[in-house]
């Protein structure tokens, strides 16, 4: 047992390699902060000091820190089954956990529901899955050569192999793009600072009319479409007008492609709906959930698909069989959670109580707008993001040497507040148990935050 504050950082940083962060930083740069628990919308250290929880643990914990509903859920299952593989075996969370979100998925008069459920690990994990199906399903209708992935400019999709090959943010992508499959990249819509409707609407057009184009001219190789619907998270919280996946949905249609929406940090109620594709009326053919799956309690992803795709890979041949595995796939205390985060949306009206807080949020943040350095705000649903531009003219950028998002990020911390900023990107994206009074506080720590990173 890790008795003293300071010896949790020693230790740790002997031996423990932490994911996206440049060790040599810790922990003098970039502080290295033990949390012994958390309560809600915060986490508290083993000093005792509280920090306000303002990005949800990595966009994952929407119904708060050590929710009492999802830890007896664990607990309960792991007493009763901890695992047993999914492959010959079955079990009741799995089942129910399938079935449920079956129900709630997007739906579209004009085609046939997503039907199956395939389960992984974590959101790189499924979009690994997706991928996979996706290819897969035209080399069993005897089309190998379909074997391009069209996504976004500047959309993220996770850190594997495959995932990285669809994604376009070059600090993650560069190191290993020798190592990459075949992908293209189409405009994303072009952002215009404190954008009007009718802008967004014009830049999706414009971007949704370079997708059809490259479809119509090399659809003939292409396999799928993911893209983040709504969002961009590690793009730096870039958000674009539903009209674009509108227009998406009918050209992968009109082009025999499939469509596939990474939902993983946009889903379960983060844009403003349960799934950001509803707000668009489509439907895709394969749907990527993770993060806020279980509340945020343990790693879970599914790849939601239709009928439609599972028919084809069903033969007496195993090579046309999706033989993708994962040893915890579909792990029963983990569906357990995921069922108990599935009953408080229903039990709670989340939603609703989130469009309340989403309105709020929004209004504090447009009290920023007369900060110098603010060039844009952009809110989704519960999501609020701010980019910071020398004057806030939007065509320049801060010196990289400056630090700027660090700095506003050390700057919050010492005020109780985590900001974990994209760059120069701030963002508010809290756990929906967040109350209007630690609003407040988030409002006046960005502020403050603003002001001491970029004077």
């Amino acid at each position: 047992m890790i008795a003293e504050h300071g010896d949790w950082v020693a230790r740790d940083l002997a031996h423990v390699w932490h994911p996206c962060t440049q060790m040599r930083e810790h922990p003098d740069t970039l502080p290295l902060i033990p949390i012994a628990r958390g309560d809600g919308a915060w986490l508290i250290g083993t000093d005792g000091q509280r920090y306000l929880d303002a990005v949800s643990s990595w966009w994952t914990n929407i119904h708060g820190h050590a929710h009492p509903a999802i830890a007896a859920a664990i607990a309960q299952q792991a007493g009763q089954l901890e695992h047993v593989m999914l492959a010959g075996f079955t079990h009741a969370p799995a089942i129910e956990l399938a079935e449920r979100l079956i129900d709630i998925a997007p739906t579209s008069a004009d085609r046939k529901p997503l039907n199956r459920v395939f389960y992984a690990d974590n959101g790189s994990s499924a979009v690994e899955v997706a991928l996979k199906l996706a290819y897969h399903w035209f080399v069993n209708r005897g089309a190998p050569e379909r074997n391009v992935f069209v996504a976004l400019e500047n959309g993220y999709h996770g850190e594997t192999l495959g995932a990285l090959s669809v994604g376009d943010i070059p600090l993650y992508r560069k190191t290993y793009a020798p190592l990459l499959t075949q992908a293209h990249f189409t405009p994303v819509p072009v952002r215009t600072p404190f954008a009007t409707e009718a802008e967004q609407i014009a830049a999706a057009d414009a971007a949704a009319d370079a997708l059809d184009a490259y479809l119509r001219d090399n659809g003939a190789q292409v396999c799928a479409v993911i893209v983040e619907p709504l969002l961009q998270c590690a793009g730096g919280m870039l958000t674009y007008h539903p009209r674009w996946l509108q227009r998406a949905r009918a050209a992968c249609d009109r082009h025999g492609v499939l469509l596939i929406l990474d939902e993983i940090a946009t889903g379960f109620g983060r844009t403003g709906t349960l799934f950001a594709a509803e707000q668009a009326g489509i439907q895709p053919d394969l749907m990527c959930v993770s993060k806020g799956l279980t509340g945020g309690a343990l790693p879970l992803a599914a790849v939601l698909a239709t009928e439609h795709v599972y028919e084809a890979f069903l033969d007496d041949s195993r090579e046309r069989a999706f033989l993708h595995s994962h040893s915890y796939t579909g792990n029963p205390v983990v569906c357990a959670a995921a069922l108990a985060s599935l009953k408080l949306f229903e039990d709670n009206d989340v939603i609703g109580r989130n469009k309340t807080l989403a309105a709020s949020m929004q209004a504090r943040a447009q009290s920023l707008r007369s900060l110098d350095p603010v060039a844009d705000i952009r809110p989704c649903g519960m999501v609020v993001a701010f980019d910071l531009r020398p004057g806030g003219d939007w065509s320049r950028s801060f010196d990289p040497a400056k630090r700027v998002g660090l700095r506003a990020y050390r700057a919050a911390l010492s005020r109780g507040v985590v900001l974990r900023p994209l760059g120069d990107v701030l963002y508010w994206m809290p756990p929906y148990c967040v109350t209007e009074s630690e609003l407040d506080l988030l409002l006046d720590v960005t502020a403050h935050a603003i002001r001491e990173a970029t004077q």
